[in-house]
């Protein structure tokens, strides 16, 4: 997005708790940025532009909890959006993410929601749903929503076998048929709360607070997009899960030792 016709400024009175709304934009194509804070401020946000990595985290660092969203861009210069969402989520800052970019794989989003993006817009984008996605996101943040139930409080595993998999938790090892296979920390992560809680159908909201750690009101893709990953990994036959089945409406339930290793066309 080059250009976007800038939103007049609103006269009529909001709540208080917009006006505090304090968003961070990353963004070092200054048109763009200057153009996103702008609009921004026009519904009435607080806002904070910088143009690198480096003085995103310093201005995080020092703010404290007082921003309440993040727009990124993922092509900075010398530190990617990647590290930049990848070093907030690893500090424990649960303060939500939108990441903006140019590409559009698949691969690229996935990459994002694992380093901990909220949710992920392609450039060029409508500016309608820029802000659509920000009201969207500030309204489901963590500071912003009621205590939920907690869940069961599951025995932990460090190791387990089961069909074709082995799993060593502690040295963050898996191998399937004997062989090594690569897993991101989130995925491991996904694993083995599956592990840790079989037969127990958890929704999308529960695994969002529990393995994400972030609010389960979030609007994301993430979720589903680590349980086909997951799948991939471990399954015999990825689109007819025995293990990791989906219970529609529900959520998801992992199944250690499923009756048979035939997968089940009514599981997914």
């Amino acid at each position: 997005m080059d250009r976007f016709p800038a939103r007049p400024r609103m006269n009529h009175s909001v709540p208080r708790s917009r006006m505090r709304a304090h968003i961070l934009v990353v963004e070092d194509e200054r048109h763009l940025g200057v153009g996103i804070k702008y609009n921004l401020e026009a519904e009435d946000y607080r806002v904070s532009l910088v143009e690198d990595g480096p003085s995103a985290l310093q201005l995080i660092e020092h703010s404290g909890s007082s921003i309440d969203l993040i727009v990124l861009d993922l092509m900075l210069p010398g530190m990617s959006g990647y590290t930049v969402c990848e070093q907030i989520r690893e500090s424990g800052n649960t303060t939500p993410v939108l990441m903006l970019s140019a590409r559009t794989l698949s691969e690229d989003r996935a990459r994002g929601f694992d380093v901990g993006a909220n949710q992920y817009m392609s450039k060029p984008f409508d500016l309608y749903e820029l802000i659509s996605r920000v009201k969207n996101l500030l309204q489901t943040s963590p500071a912003g929503t009621a205590p939920r139930a907690a869940p069961p409080v599951p025995e932990t595993v460090d190791s387990i076998s089961f069909g074709r998999v082995e799993a060593d938790f502690r040295t963050h090892q898996v191998s399937v048929d004997g062989q090594p296979i690569k897993m991101t920390p989130k995925e491991l992560r996904l694993l083995r709360y599956f592990v840790e809680n079989p037969e127990r159908v958890i929704n999308r909201s529960e695994l969002l607070t529990q393995v994400w750690e972030m609010s389960g009101n979030l609007q994301t893709r993430a979720v589903d997009q680590f349980i086909a990953r997951l799948r991939k990994a471990i399954e015999p036959s990825p689109a007819e899960p025995v293990h990791l089945l989906t219970v529609r409406d529900a959520g998801y339930r992992f199944v250690l030792e499923p009756e048979t290793l035939e997968p089940e066309t009514s599981a997914n």
